[in-house]
């Protein structure tokens, strides 16, 4: 053959990978609302960026006339490329061929830039869209989830690694977006669930569709599967490279630090009144975060799940920080069995890739009830305390009105080792509030009184002045200042500043045992 000849050879190869299933398939996929696989991968990285790796592997299969049907990359484009200009590994599942399912070469390809991924440093996006266990490989296939399945738990806590499920994924597919940091969902063209409505409806007899059972509505608003609702893949990649610029690029590096820009005006004008005198009226604790961080900074991670709780990533001073902050707004901001295990998975995830957490706080206890009791809120409210002290980032919390009981000492308090705790002047920190503590302490009094409702005020108004403020926790240390709200930034921004090469470590253990 001539030497032009195996050039030609070469370029009609790739011209054959560039088709995945063929036209009439990518038609199909466009008219569902999808971009390809390799249209996504392309609008994810940086332009021009992308390099492939084993475009050129198809499958070993001979069974059910497999042998016959063969197409380069079996079904799940891989390489590497860059977002912001820093590396990362993609894996990118072609639903156009063989319905994007798992096969024993396709798992394959996805271990091997997994593997690269750990030993390099560099983080990993997956973008599934597969119809599950390639059925015609039996238990070859089932082996090579396992094998990524092995890998996501190896990785975790190592490398980032981002999950964007962005057509269907179903049975043992659902394992690996689960084992990984953060799951990105497409409205009306994703769904996860371990067994799909016909199963459902054939054990229990329940009647439900694809998008009910395990849409992206239901995964961010319900189970708290997922982090992150888009409404189309072209903002769901879009999404992803805004999460990237907030994380280091393994559990070595720092976090990103950007030109630093000032908050939002109004809002942070708006601090020193923000908080209501009355101490049942709600307020937006988004005003405080937007008051205080960088200007359109603030990225929220699962904005419609346990709505108690806010976390999501920002900037302070240019740095990216993790912000936990209890939501007046949403049930007073009572922790409760959601909030606890949202909170608890994202300071983990801060954790494992140094980036500083600085919490909001203002909580008046964990949520009553036998729903609360039963469901397990001793043992889900103790990952949020867990999380928090095996954390050896810089810590800090900004306390700006309850915080109450064991809430109190959950929320990144000073005994729980963290590094700078203020508070408000409008802080209350105290066992509880004042007019259940009155109730407990004077029932007898207040009994015996010719005016019980009279009396009972003045107690409370007694209460209240003894401790419902923040100076006999400043009298003891168990804050640091008493600061004005329109200082927050400032003083959080020289504390980054001070905490930045902090070194803390925990005992020496094989791992620890976290209360799931």
């Amino acid at each position: 053959m001539e030497s032009n000849e195996k050039v030609e050879r070469l370029l009609e190869l790739r011209k054959e990978v560039l088709k995945g299933g063929g036209e009439a398939r990518i038609e199909k996929q466009h008219d569902k609302g999808k971009l390809t696989a390799r249209e996504r991968v392309n609008l994810l990285l940086d332009k021009g960026s992308f390099e492939e790796i084993d475009a050129f592997v198809t499958h070993r299969s001979t069974a059910f006339g497999l042998d016959k049907q063969k197409f380069l990359g079996d079904g799940v484009i891989t390489g590497f490329g860059k977002i912001h200009g820093k590396p990362v590994y993609v894996f990118s599942q072609d639903f156009t061929v063989f319905g994007g399912s798992l096969s024993e070469t396709h798992a394959e390809k996805i271990c091997k830039i997994m593997d690269l991924a750990i030993k390099n440093g560099i983080p990993v996006i997956g973008l599934n869209d597969s119809g599950g266990a390639r059925i015609q490989e039996g238990v070859t296939s089932l082996g090579g989830y396992a094998e990524v399945f092995w890998r996501n738990t190896m990785a975790s806590g190592v490398v980032p690694q981002i999950s964007a499920v962005m057509g269907p994924c179903a049975g043992g597919a659902v394992y690996s977006p689960a084992l990984t940091d953060f799951i990105f969902m497409v409205e009306n063209t994703s769904y996860m669930f371990v067994t799909g409505p016909n199963v459902v409806k054939t054990v229990t007899h329940e009647e439900v569709t694809s998008e009910e059972l395990g849409g992206a509505q239901t995964h961010n608003t319900k189970s708290g599967v997922a982090h992150f609702a888009t409404p189309n893949d072209a903002v769901c990649l879009q999404d992803i490279r805004k999460l990237m610029s907030y994380i280091p690029q393994n559990c070595e590096e720092k976090v990103p630090n950007i030109p630093s820009k000032d908050p939002d005006s109004a809002k942070a004008k708006a601090l020193d009144s923000i908080v209501p005198l009355n101490p049942n009226k709600p307020y937006d604790m988004h005003d405080v975060i937007q008051g205080i961080v960088d200007k359109d900074s603030f990225f929220e991670v699962q904005k419609d799940y346990a709505e108690s709780i806010i976390v999501g990533f920002a900037r302070l001073g240019g740095r990216s920080v993790g912000v936990v902050a209890n939501q007046p707004l949403s049930m007073a901001g009572v922790l409760g069995i959601r909030s606890s295990l949202k909170g608890a998975r994202f300071v983990r995830f801060c954790d494992a890739f140094n980036i500083p957490l600085v919490v909001f706080e203002d909580v008046p206890g964990f949520l009553p009830g036998t729903d609360q009791e039963w469901g397990g809120i001793i043992k889900h409210g103790a990952k949020l305390l867990y999380a928090f002290c095996e954390a050896t980032v810089p810590k800090m919390t900004v306390i700006t009105r309850k915080a109450y009981g064991g809430a109190y000492d959950v929320m990144n308090s000073k005994h729980i080792r963290a590094d700078y705790n203020v508070a408000w002047p409008t802080a209350e920190i105290a066992v509880m509030g004042t007019k259940g503590a009155v109730e407990i302490i004077f029932r007898k009094e207040i009994s015996k009184a010719d005016d019980p409702a009279a009396k009972q005020k003045e107690l409370e108004a007694e209460y209240s002045e003894e401790f419902a403020h923040p100076y006999k926790a400043a009298a003891r240390g168990f804050i640091d200042d008493v600061i004005l709200p329109s200082e927050t930034r400032e003083k959080l921004i020289k504390m980054l500043e001070v905490t930045q090469h902090k070194v803390d470590s925990v005992p020496k253990k094989k791992h620890d045992n976290l209360p799931l």
